[in-house]
């Protein structure tokens, strides 16, 4: 990733400073991490179909996904699925932000598992977790 727009990301969004349950309830990260989580299933999926493809997450996935990881129970009790989604995308962004995911490993881990998103998204999200418990 460009280095001045990690830095300035970091600098102005306090990135550094945040707590697991506050990346997870950030709509700002959400944001972000929608287009990113998109981006990473398509190019996943066109590494492993050998095509071009563009695909869309569905919040269902990844909320389902967040709740096989173990990190559903981090959010408020009456969470609806796509705000678990959002969780989940911002999450994954963050991770990437902070260089404890490359762009490389979240596509592998997906298309390893690409017949199975919600698996495939458990094991990123798992692996996060895992990677910000040692930071």
């Amino acid at each position: 990733m460009n280095n001045n727009l990690t830095r300035h990301l970091k600098t102005k969004s306090g990135l550094n400073s945040l707590t697991l349950d506050d990346i997870l309830m950030s709509k700002k990260l959400a944001s972000l991490g929608d287009a990113f989580v998109n981006f990473v299933y398509s190019i996943a999926l066109s590494e492993k179909l050998g095509e071009p493809v563009g695909a869309k997450v569905k919040s269902q996935i990844l909320a389902d996904a967040l709740r096989k990881a173990g990190l559903r129970r981090r959010l408020p009790s009456r969470t609806d699925r796509h705000t678990q989604g959002d969780a989940a995308e911002a999450l994954i962004v963050y991770a990437w932000l902070q260089d404890i995911l490359t762009l490389s490993e979240a596509v592998q881990v997906i298309e390893e598992k690409a017949e199975e998103p919600v698996e495939a998204f458990t094991t990123l999200l798992t692996q996060i977790e895992k990677r910000l418990a040692a930071a």
